[in-house]
């Protein structure tokens, strides 16, 4: 299928503590992925919403694995460590922030067939960053397992993830 190939690349970022990781660092974790920027003004927050929602949901059966919910910035200029620190403080408590630099955050992007452009910037310097939105499910080899688009709810993603 076209998304056998997503995720299938390495790579290199900083998480919001400023630890360097890989995506080796969670090989043996479920993940939910989600691509987008600390300035985003609605959609990124409804989607890390639902991530957290969905986390909790699947928090509550003891049977199935922890799920480690992961962000990756498509705004490494604006998004440093401190700010997606900041950001992910808002949502869930697992969530883990990753940021880089312009070439690796790039990298990873390719590696999930993520799409994002910065718009133009406003007289106050402000822009918007058109980008991909989805939610990844990796299961813990690193792969590539399902995704998840707006439409979906918590409940349904949760539902999802339970038959994997």
């Amino acid at each position: 299928t076209l998304f056998r190939s997503v995720g299938q690349g390495d790579f290199t970022l900083v998480d919001h503590t400023g630890h360097p990781r890989t995506k080796k660092d969670f090989n043996g974790q479920w993940l939910l992925l989600y691509f987008g920027f600390t300035h985003c003004p609605d959609i990124c927050p409804d989607e890390l919403e639902k991530m957290s929602s969905v986390i909790k949901i699947l928090d509550q059966d003891s049977t199935i694995p922890k799920v480690q919910p992961v962000f990756v910035t498509v705004d490494p200029e604006r998004d440093s460590v401190e700010a997606v620190a900041r950001y992910v403080k808002e949502f869930h408590p697992r969530l883990i922030g990753l940021t880089g630099s312009p070439e690796n955050v790039k990298e990873a992007g390719k590696a999930y067939r993520v799409y994002y452009s910065v718009g133009p910037k406003d007289e106050d310097n402000d822009y918007i960053v058109d980008h991909t939105v989805l939610i990844y499910l990796l299961n813990p080899d690193g792969l590539f397992t399902d995704y998840y688009n707006r439409s979906k709810t918590d409940a349904d993603i949760a539902k999802s993830i339970k038959r994997h």
